[in-house]
C-alpha cells in the first residue's frame, strides 16, 4: 500500500503542472451525519449501497471533509482530476478515521488511467433506485486499484455512431486482511452498446473479477508472480506452487457476469429493461452451458424528463436459489454446480471487503454472523423490489421497498424460509438562502426475523461548493 499511496501522492502534486491556465475548478465537501435506531442493526436500507459509509451499528455518526476536481465540460487532449475524502466513523464500538475516497485521474484523448480509491459503479442498473448490481453494487467501501482503459462509452470510427464500447482493466488490493492477507483483485470489463441517435439502443457487457496471491490459513503463500498473472487472466490451472483444487480447476476464485440492457426513448421518457446474470463456473460454461440459467437480477425502469414530481420508477426481481443446482460435478460431464455465490474454499472471506459483499446486498454480508463467521450464511435469496424518486417544491425524495425471501446456503440452508421487508423514505432540500446548505432525513424500517425488526432515522447536513478556480 505504500507504493500506491506514493504514486497518488506524487499524481495528486504533478498533474496540476500539465494543465495550466485551463480554468479548472477545485470543489470542496463537508458534512455530518447521525443514525438513531430501536434495532440491533441500524435498518438495511440505511447503512446498505453506501459504500460502507454507514455503520452497521444501530447508533452511529459521521464527519467528513473532502476536496476535488472532475474533468472539465469541455473535450480536450489531456485532462485530470483528483479527490481526497476524510472520514471519521463512530457507532458504539469504534471510531475510525480514513481515507474514504484518495485517487488521481487522467485522461489522454478517449484513454483513463487511475490510482486509488474511488467510489465507482459498474453494471447496468438504474443509478439511484436499483437494489444493486449482481457483482458489483455500492455496498462496500472503496478499493485501491489502478484502472487503465476507456472508462465510458465511445463511438467506435466508421460505425456512422452507431456502434460504441467501454472496457478496462484493474488491479487492485485487498487491504482488510480479515482472512487472507495481501490478497489481489483482478477485473476486466468489455461493454458494446448499439443505437447511436437512434431512440432504441442495446448494450452487452461482460464482467470478470478474480481475487488470487495473497497469505491464506492452512494455505500458505499463494502464486503472485507474473505466470500467476497470465493465469488469472485468461482463468486458466495453477502451477505446482498452488492447491491441489487450482490445480485441478482454475487458479484463484473467479467470477463472471453477463448483462444485457435495452433502453427505449418515447417522447420524454426512457424505457429501460436489463439482465445481469452471475457464474462461478468458469468462462465456457458462462457462455454455452448456462448451468444456472435460473438466477439473474431483472429490471425495469421508466424515466421521465418532463414532470419532476416522479423522476422515475422500479422494479426489480433478483433470483440467486439456483446457482447450478445443489451439487457440484453431478453427472460427472460436465464439471459445475453448488457455486455457494460469493463464497469460495480457499479464500473464505469469499467476495466481500471490510465484511461486506461487493455485489448485491441481499446476498447477506458477513457483518451479519454473530457467530464471527468471514463467510457468507445466505446467498440463497428472492426479491421483489421497488422504487420511485421525484422533486416536490424543491424537496427531493425517495422511497425504496423491498420483499425477500432468505434460504441460507446449500451447505447450511436455514430449517425454514425467513422473509423478511425492508422499506426507506428519504428527503433531502438544498437552502439557497443558508449558503446553499442541503439537509437530508431517512426514515427506515425493517420487519423480519432475518436481521430483526427495526425502524431508525438518519440526519445528515452537507455543503458542497467552489473552493476556487484556476
Amino acid at each position: 500500500m505504500s507504493t500506491l499511496k506514493s504514486i497518488v501522492i506524487f499524481l495528486l502534486l504533478s498533474l496540476p503542472i500539465l494543465a495550466v491556465a485551463q480554468n479548472d475548478t477545485i470543489r470542496y465537501d463537508i458534512g455530518t451525519l447521525g443514525v438513531v435506531s430501536s434495532g440491533a442493526y441500524s435498518p438495511f436500507w440505511i447503512q446498505s449501497n453506501q459504500y460502507g459509509k454507514i455503520s452497521s451499528s444501530n447508533t452511529s455518526a459521521d464527519v467528513w471533509v473532502g476536496l476535488s476536481k472532475d474533468f472539465g465540460m469541455k473535450t480536450r487532449l489531456f485532462d485530470y482530476g483528483f479527490k481526497v475524502n476524510l472520514l471519521l466513523q463512530t457507532d458504539d464500538k469504534t471510531t475510525t478515521t480514513y481515507f474514504h475516497e484518495v485517487y488521481a485521474k487522467a485522461r489522454l484523448s478517449v484513454f483513463d488511467l487511475i490510482v486509488g480509491a474511488r467510489e465507482e459503479q459498474f453494471g447496468n442498473q438504474d443509478s439511484t433506485l436499483s437494489c444493486g448490481g449482481f457483482l458489483f453494487s455500492k455496498n462496500a467501501r472503496p478499493m485501491p486499484k489502478i484502472t487503465v482503459g476507456i472508462e465510458h462509452f465511445t463511438v467506435v470510427p466508421y460505425t456512422f455512431g452507431l456502434l460504441e464500447i467501454k472496457g478496462a482493466i484493474a488491479h487492485g488490493w485487498f487491504t482488510d486482511n480479515i482472512y487472507a492477507r495481501n490478497l489481489y483483485l483482478h477485473h476486466k470489463y468489455l461493454y458494446v452498446k448499439i443505437g447511436g441517435k437512434l431512440p432504441v439502443h442495446f448494450q452487452y457487457g461482460l464482467d470478470h473479477v478474480a481475487q488470487w496471491g495473497g497469505i491464506v490459513p492452512g494455505f500458505g503463500q499463494q502464486p503472485a508472480d507474473l505466470a500467476a498473472f497470465k493465469a488469472i487472466f485468461f482463468v486458466e490451472a495453477g502451477g505446482k506452487n498452488s492447491t491441489m483444487n487450482d490445480q485441478l480447476n482454475a487458479l484463484g476464485n473467479h467470477i463472471i457476469s453477463q448483462s444485457m440492457k435495452l433502453d427505449v426513448d418515447i417522447s420524454d421518457f426512457r424505457i429501460s429493461g436489463y439482465w445481469q446474470n452471475l457464474s462461478e463456473d468458469g468462462p465456457v460454461k458462462v457462455m454455452f452451458y448456462s448451468m444456472n440459467r435460473a438466477d439473474g437480477l431483472w429490471g425495469m425502469s421508466i424515466r421521465n424528463a418532463k414532470f419532476p414530481f416522479v423522476k422515475g420508477i422500479l422494479y426489480e426481481f433478483l433470483e440467486t436459489t439456483d446457482q447450478s443446482g445443489p451439487y457440484h460435478d453431478k453427472d460427472g460431464l460436465i464439471y459445475g454446480g453448488a457455486d455457494s455465490y460469493f463464497n469460495n474454499g480457499i479464500y473464505q472471506n469469499g467476495w466481500t471487503y471490510f465484511s461486506r459483499t461487493i455485489g448485491t446486498p441481499f446476498i447477506s454480508s458477513p457483518l451479519y454472523n454473530k457467530n464471527g463467521a468471514v463467510s457468507i450464511a445466505n446467498n440463497r435469496v428472492q426479491v421483489h423490489h421497488f422504487g420511485i424518486e421525484g422533486d416536490v417544491l424543491g424537496y427531493q425524495y425517495k422511497f425504496l421497498t423491498s420483499f425477500s425471501n432468505n434460504y441460507g446456503t446449500y451447505s447450511d440452508p436455514y430449517p425454514e424460509k425467513i422473509q423478511n421487508t425492508s422499506m426507506l423514505l428519504q428527503v433531502n432540500k438544498q437552502f439557497p438562502k443558508l449558503s446553499n446548505i442541503q439537509c437530508g432525513v431517512s426514515v427506515a424500517a425493517d420487519f423480519g426475523k432475518l436481521y430483526g425488526n427495526s425502524v431508525g432515522c438518519a440526519f445528515t447536513i452537507s455543503k458542497t461548493g467552489i473552493l476556487c478556480n484556476y
